[in-house]
């Protein structure tokens, strides 16, 4: 417990020890009731969960952001994926064909220089969030994090006529983290109108709740698939922007384009 509330030494240059920072804000019930396939529940609370990363894949570093909402399947508190943007081609087709895992292409400005913090998240010309703010001190975490997201994985018909080769499930990610280190942030998440992004249109803040640079500890990530979803009520879903869950228009990449 005791090398938990240090924060992480890391040589200069290295990848492998860069804090995710965490951006909470509340959003209203029915913009998240919107994006939820049937079977996928709104929770008790209405929060957009955005993670800005840079992690080391592949033996390289990927510059990433993570888009979901509070959402429940089968009475198990979670949150739903709608947007997992990164910098690596190569595994984003892999991605969202062996899990569902809604990835796409996306650049990524992210970092910290003293304890200023900054992020820029772009897409096909256009940035659609950003933030900045200060490292403002220690805000430990008492213990650690048991987390629950759920993606959806499906496979339409070859043709382009209405139904599946795979039908729609829910793929459920189960991570264990300890506490790490957590740094508070105090900043101001901006978001900007996208068509290839929607978040700004279909996931209003109404309130900015927390900001942290976190330094988890990994413990475990389990991948598994979970039941099926009515595929005739899921129908509406299949058609997204690129490899994200954000709702497309059938024939168009992204709506009003």
């Amino acid at each position: 417990m005791a090398d938990s509330i240090h924060p992480p030494l890391t040589s200069p240059g290295e990848i492998a020890q860069w804090p995710m920072l965490k951006i909470v804000y509340r959003t209203t019930p029915e913009a998240i009731a919107k994006l939820l396939p049937p079977g996928i529940d709104p929770s008790d609370t209405s929060n957009v969960n955005i993670t800005v990363y840079n992690l080391p894949v592949n033996e390289q570093p990927e510059y990433g952001v993570i888009i979901t909402v509070d959402a429940d399947y089968q009475g198990q508190k979670g949150e739903y994926a709608l947007a997992y943007g990164i910098d690596q081609e190569g595994v984003v087709l892999i991605s969202v064909m062996m899990n569902g895992q809604p990835k796409f292409l996306c650049s990524t400005e992210y970092y910290r220089l003293g304890n200023s913090v900054t992020a820029r998240c772009h897409h096909q010309g256009y940035t659609f969030l950003e933030f900045t703010g200060e490292a403002t001190g220690e805000d430990p975490l008492e213990s650690g994090i048991e987390r629950f997201e759920w993606w959806t994985k499906c496979v339409r018909k070859v043709g382009g006529e209405k139904g599946y080769d795979f039908p729609p499930h829910v793929v459920k990610i189960h991570g264990s983290y300890g506490p790490g280190y957590r740094l508070a942030v105090s900043g101001k998440l901006t978001l900007k109108d996208s068509p290839w992004d929607p978040v700004a249109s279909l996931l209003p803040m109404e309130e900015q709740l927390s900001a942290h640079l976190w330094w988890p500890e990994y413990k475990s990530r389990h991948i598994s698939m979970e039941g099926p979803l009515d595929p005739d009520a899921f129908w509406p879903f299949v058609d997204t922007i690129g490899g994200s869950r954000w709702p497309g228009v059938l024939g168009s990449p992204a709506k009003d384009a």
